[in-house]
């Protein structure tokens, strides 16, 4: 599950937010919004009693929030209650403010914009490109980051078509393929990089991420051509994928005499100090 970790401005306030590629749906920090919303002093305890309140009153549709992982002002980050656009414009209900209609216009914008998206999708990759440039990417980083993000579309495709559920078989065959071309799984990379909630695609180095598109390459066509019918047989396959990776991986190592994996992340990748 990749999650892009995004600040958002309404009236120059920062809301935080999170989006989620395999959803395709932002999820926004409820704190921040009542901060907004009521400009209390203290906007969780705020929260907390309202929540106990619309628990009471049977309101699952909004206290059923998700908790996810948001940077607090101590720059740490922290489990965090976070809701959708659809369950944001139910809680706003709840809140007497007389920011709650534009907020409402706000939350609207926000979601308009990913509808211009599916409609046209180029527009999603011209904001994409916006995105990568304002966080300071080399051009040919960001090149590969939009194949990357083409290749792996397809094969979330792929799986799709032979019955493979988003979320957890996702994520489990993604772990399958990475462990196979660079052996660690995700978690572990991620840790290896001194990562978080990060993307780790967003931190991988040029060759990493060259890698790691060829072997979600490898397994779309290995799927392709095996049609697998179980997710047992498509386990199989993103693990033959990543082997047939990690092993030109291993290749490529011998002839440079050096690691390919690196713990290298965005931080020193922006500031052009790869190895």
């Amino acid at each position: 599950m990749t999650k892009e970790n995004s600040i958002k401005i309404f009236e120059n306030r920062q809301v935080r937010s999170v989006w989620e590629s395999e959803q395709e749906k932002w999820y926004i920090s409820i704190v921040d919004v009542v901060s907004v919303l009521t400009e209390s002093p203290n906007p969780n305890n705020y929260w907390k009693v309202l929540k106990s309140r619309l628990k009471k009153e049977g309101n699952q549709s909004v206290t059923n929030c998700n908790q996810l992982k948001m940077q607090s002002s101590d720059g740490k980050f922290y489990k965090t209650d976070a809701a959708d656009v659809e369950q944001l414009f139910r809680l706003i209900q709840s809140i007497p403010s007389p920011k709650a209609e534009p907020f409402k216009m706000w939350l609207a914008e926000i979601a308009r914009e990913r509808l211009e998206e599916i409609d046209d999708p180029e527009l999603g990759i011209e904001r994409m490109l916006e995105y990568y440039h304002r966080k300071g990417y080399s051009q040919n980083w960001i090149n590969q980051r939009l194949k990357s993000i083409e290749v792996r579309k397809e094969l979330t495709d792929e799986w799709e078509a032979r019955g493979v559920k988003k979320g957890q078989e996702f994520a489990s065959l993604t772990d399958i393929i990475t462990a196979g071309w660079s052996g660690m799984t995700t978690r572990q990379y991620k840790q290896f990089k001194g990562l978080k909630t990060e993307s780790l695609r967003d931190n991988m180095t040029n060759l990493e991420l060259a890698l790691n598109t060829l072997a979600e390459a490898t397994t779309t066509e290995l799927s392709k051509e095996h049609k697998p019918q179980t997710l047992s047989a498509t386990r199989n396959i993103a693990a033959s994928g990543g082997k047939i990776v990690g092993n030109t991986r291993k290749e490529i190592e011998a002839k440079m005499g050096k690691s390919i994996i690196s713990p290298i992340n965005a931080k020193k990748l922006k500031h052009n100090e790869l190895p």
